[in-house]
């Protein structure tokens, strides 16, 4: 076991030298015990950030969780280079659906210790939170909690996870030394996340079947205010670095609320388009402070000028590929990185033009998408990295509709032995029928799956599997014939394509 006499000393010498060091200590599988936090430099500055960030380094990452692959993918800023994938869980669907998989299936959320040298992983189908050694790429723990969790955070003082279970109603708190589950803080239905403020006093919640922000005082864990009315089914959720605004996507509504953070009251509710995902913040050299705002289903991301309750539109990037998803700035706010839900991509916007300046290919159905400074303090930061999931072909193609008023659109891809196939539609018919047809080269019509509308008209996310690639050139959707059978079953992945 550690010595108590010598971390006490650790962490004396620690704080003569300026440096964190290590007295949280982990257990892995091999029994040997080792820091969980070491030697870490103080003025390390995690994103968002205020000015005065430090620069983009080769010792920061940008991580992607990536859903289909079920991996993590590894980005190097400075070089912007994707240095490989973490495979967390198997990118066979034959394996997955198997009776002997024990793989983490549906890797979608991400955060990360205030150190930088902790990543906390999500997979919302096998119901895991996982923590990894930055440095080293290697799975510290493995904590299975309640069903579909959503996303997490580690705590401002490293020695907490939180958790969001968002098919249940509660936040579980994990040890980051052990994995073990140390609390469950009771919530409204379905929290998806967990922000914490920059001070570290307050956590924020919002959730997707409850209109409530509940903030949680850190310290006792118990919640000291309930913030209504913000707009339905609320997935992400990111605050300003000066603490004072709190932003919420919704999806569903292609809404976004803003909070007042500090006197926790709704500020306003924005119309900002379907599939409207994750926001996140950049303070630009002259001082003013900006939001920058995925919006899925219009392939753009939104930058806003804050003004508390009259924040203003000024500019939408068009990104250079599908679904725009997760977000993050790089702490010197030069720099933001937007996940390509439908492209398999990352893009790399210039702050200072508002322009995409790069495009990287990263994994499968990359969802939420985090910045991490110092991530690597020594060496390559390579070890433990695989191909999985990467330089698989993609393709997002226009479906014709006919018999029906509307707009599709189809995302095919490679997985290993299959296709997958993503169906996303606006303006259908409200809770009507329709079937997605496959055309061969031949002209040849084949029903490949059928979807239904919701009430306002929209297939969000609607899953399906064949052998496409090679097999059809065009896709047209139809309204299916009364008395017909569906062609299979096409489920959207209501909580976990968010």
């Amino acid at each position: 076991m550690a010595n108590p006499l010598r971390l006490t000393l650790m962490a004396r010498a620690g704080a003569l030298l300026g440096v964190a060091t290590a007295v949280v200590w982990a257990l892995p599988a091999s029994g040997r015990e080792y820091p969980a936090y070491a030697h870490t430099p103080l003025r390390v500055v995690q994103s968002p950030a205020a000015a005065g960030g430090q620069p983009i380094s080769s010792r920061d990452r940008v991580y992607t969780a990536d859903m289909a692959s079920n991996t993590v993918s590894v980005i190097d800023p400075k070089a912007g280079v994707v240095l490989g994938s973490i495979p967390l869980g198997s990118d066979s669907l034959g394996q997955i659906l198997g009776p002997k998989d024990t793989g983490e299936v549906g890797v979608h959320g991400l955060g990360f210790s205030r150190d930088g040298r902790r990543l906390d992983v999500i997979s919302v189908n096998s119901n895991s939170a996982q923590l990894i050694d930055t440095q080293n790429n290697k799975v510290l723990t493995t904590t299975y909690v309640g069903r579909s969790p959503h996303e997490g955070f580690v705590a401002p003082d490293g020695k907490s996870l939180w958790v969001a279970v968002r098919g249940q109603r509660y936040v579980s708190v994990l040890s980051t030394h052990t994995g073990r589950e140390l609390q469950r803080i009771r919530t409204a239905d379905g929290p998806s996340k967990v922000v914490f403020s920059p001070d570290g006093a307050l956590a924020y919640v919002n959730h997707l079947r409850a209109r409530v922000v509940e903030v949680i005082r850190v310290r006792d864990r118990r919640t000291v205010k309930r913030i209504f009315g913000t707009a339905p089914e609320s997935s992400d959720e990111a605050i300003s670095p000066d603490g004072r605004e709190l932003w919420l996507g919704h999806p569903f509504t292609g809404q976004t609320t803003v909070i007042d953070a500090r006197r926790m009251r709704l500020l306003t509710i924005l119309n900002t388009g379907p599939r409207t995902n994750h926001p996140q913040f950049i303070t630009k050299p002259d001082g003013r402070n900006y939001v920058y705002l995925t919006v899925g289903g219009l392939n753009q991301t939104l930058v806003f000028l804050r003004g508390g309750a009259r924040p203003r539109l000024v500019r939408r990037i068009q990104d250079h590929g599908f679904g725009p998803h997760g977000i993050w700035p790089s702490p010197d706010n030069t720099r933001i990185y937007v996940a390509l839900q439908n492209s398999d991509a990352v893009d790399v916007i210039d702050t200072s033009t508002d322009t995409v300046i790069n495009t990287l290919h990263v994994g499968q159905d990359p969802m939420a998408l985090v910045y991490v400074a110092n991530a690597v303090p020594t060496g390559s930061g390579r070890r433990g990295l695989s191909r999985q999931g990467l330089g698989q072909p993609v393709q997002t193609m226009p479906v014709e509709v006919d018999g029906t008023s509307g707009s599709a659109a189809l995302t095919v891809r490679r997985l290993q032995n299959i296709d997958q196939l993503v169906f996303n539609a606006r303006g259908l018919r409200a809770r009507g029928t329709f079937t997605v047809e496959g055309v061969r080269s031949d002209g040849t019509v084949v029903p490949l799956f059928s979807v239904r509308a919701s009430a306002s008209g929209t297939v969000d996310q609607a899953i399906s599997y064949t052998d496409f690639f090679g097999v059809y050139r065009r896709v047209s959707l139809v309204p299916a014939q009364p008395g017909m059978a569906r062609a299979s079953s096409a489920t959207s992945h209501f909580l976990c394509q968010l």
